[in-house]
């Protein structure tokens, strides 16, 4: 996954990264209370195991809503180059004030025992832990607020003569450590060094290894091998029907591309349907299409939600039909927002198609199915048509996402 740490590095920003669930709370009440002070963004970086894990929390007494507090800086605010130079100035201004915090902060504990070092970061201490006796003798420097405290790290690497570094996601603290320390003797591990690896997840057993603790035998081993179960669109989902209907009116033709949008939908990507030939971002499908469009491929097929097309697809639409790029948008209509819940959207109901015809495409080019098993074969003939148009068309497949109809 993506190491936001980077971000808040590249930003001049404070950065918390909780290594539990009472931490992740109580991080992000200290995070708005520090933006306030400092008049700063504050990141909480969340990694998967955190993400998706639950826990009982302390929680505080609730707070009452600010009042409103018109800003009287307009010049912080508005975004001219003169403007910026002067807020960056600012914001290195503010940084000695951003190390210090992380210097004295809660959450960089610094523990000097034996000569044997380990820095781990955010939750990856929990890791280390459960791997250690009471009575250990490494000295451990758990960093959960940044920027990274260099002089607890510069403390500890000058007592030990051999450092793990312990981190989810990229060697942030490992690269650092060796751009700012590596010249003084100090041994530095970590999955640069293939003591971890260089990509994944951390896990308990992967950091006793590190360690060089015996593995832990399993106290019983299945027998045989559990089925895979990959990721697949829910049983009865009408995106099922729209691509195996997609599929089989793309066979007539000799190089065709797909162009798939964020949502449910993407999983149209994996076995057994294999419909979509690349993804990327969300609102980025119609844009890819007409881009492949220009650059000779057809047809250049974009397959969007219909949120998604409220969310991000309205202006390469517009693009399009103003350049008459022969492109073909199959909107999947499920009535929906199915993939984070099955909440409303702009376009739920019949607002989509007072949108599609907004865009000024020919209405002749607007056609609806709906993607049933026992409309296949005319699903297919109406795809085929479109497909062949030369010029922009929109082929909307409208039936409720099953998810929605059993809520």
């Amino acid at each position: 996954e993506q190491d936001s740490r980077y971000f808040a590095q590249f930003a001049l920003i404070p950065c918390f990264e909780p290594r539990n669930q009472q931490e992740g709370y109580d991080m992000m009440l200290e995070a708005f209370e520090m933006s306030e002070e400092l008049a700063l963004p504050v990141m909480v970086r969340l990694i998967t195991r955190i993400a998706h894990s639950r826990s009982a929390v302390a929680t505080q007494p609730a707070q009452s809503q600010n009042p409103l507090n018109p800003t009287k800086e307009i010049k912080r605010w508005t975004l001219l180059p003169s403007n910026a130079r002067v807020q960056y100035s600012h914001l290195t201004d503010k940084q000695p004030e951003l190390l210090k915090r992380a210097e004295n902060s809660k959450y960089n504990e610094l523990e000097l025992r034996g000569k044997r070092g380990v820095i781990s970061c955010g939750l990856v201490e929990n890791y280390l832990r459960e791997n250690l006796d009471e009575d250990h003798d490494l000295s451990i420097l758990s960093i959960r607020q940044y920027p990274m405290p260099a002089e607890k790290i510069r403390t500890l690497v000058e007592h030990v003569d051999q450092l793990l570094i312990l981190e989810d996601g990229y060697p942030l603290v490992e690269n650092a450590v060796r751009g700012l320390f590596g010249l003084i003797g100090t041994e530095v591990k970590g999955r640069m060094t293939g003591e971890l690896p260089r990509t994944g997840e951390l896990s308990p057993d992967l950091v006793r290894e590190a360690l060089g603790l015996p593995k832990f035998e399993a106290a019983h081993s299945p027998s045989g091998d559990l089925a895979l179960r990959p990721p697949t669109l829910c049983k009865g989902c009408p995106h099922t029907d729209s691509f195996t209907a997609l599929n089989e009116a793309l066979n007539s033709f000799k190089d065709p591309q797909v162009f798939s949008d964020i949502g449910c939908y993407t999983l149209a990507a994996l076995p057994p349907l294999e419909a979509v030939h690349s993804c990327v971002a969300m609102g980025a499908s119609i844009g890819m299409a007409a881009g492949a469009a220009h650059a000779g491929y057809s047809p250049a097929v974009a397959a969007i939600g219909d949120s998604t097309f409220s969310h991000g697809g309205i202006t390469p639409m517009l693009s399009a039909v103003q350049q008459n790029v022969s492109l073909n948008v199959l909107i999947l209509d499920n009535d929906t927002v199915g993939m984070t819940g099955t909440q409303r959207s702009m376009s739920t109901g019949r607002a989509l198609d007072d949108i599609v015809h907004g865009t000024g495409i020919d209405p002749e080019h607007v056609r609806i199915i709906v993607p049933l098993p026992r409309n296949h074969d005319e699903n297919v003939k109406i795809m085929r048509e479109e497909l062949a148009h030369d010029g922009p068309s929109i082929i909307i497949a409208r039936r409720t996402c099953i998810e929605a109809i059993k809520n």
